[in-house]
């Protein structure tokens, strides 16, 4: 089994900025990709930014310019760097990663429990 558990998330100003950080355990051989979603209040969870296991990040249109995806693949985690945020921003911010738990084994979804991050006006 493989375990994620978000950490960083709080309350900021808008404007502000928060890192959040993202550390899969268990048994893992390797993580292919590893995102960060959002679901805010009322609305449909959605892709915020993505990284492949070889550095290629990609990213919502709404936080492009502002939020930089990054990973430690010796450590298993992920981070997502969110500066100049706004209330929009406010939401649960869930990590997910496709990992591989064996070498002889397909690949998995796994997600973490989730994260608030509330952007006061």
């Amino acid at each position: 089994q493989v375990q994620l558990v978000e950490s960083g998330g709080g309350l900021v100003q808008a404007g502000g900025s928060l890192r959040l950080s993202c550390a899969a355990s268990g048994i893992i051989f390797s993580i292919n990709t590893m995102n960060w979603y959002r679901q805010a209040p009322g609305k449909q969870r959605e892709l915020v930014a993505g990284v492949t296991s070889g550095g290629t990040a990609n990213y919502a249109d709404s936080v492009k310019g502002r939020f930089t995806i990054s990973r430690d693949n010796a450590k298993n985690t992920v981070y997502l760097q969110m500066n100049s945020l706004k209330h929009e921003d406010t939401a649960v911010y869930y990590c997910n990663a496709d990992v591989r738990e064996r070498l002889w084994s397909g690949s998995s979804d796994y997600w973490g429990p989730g994260t608030q991050v509330t952007v006061s006006s």
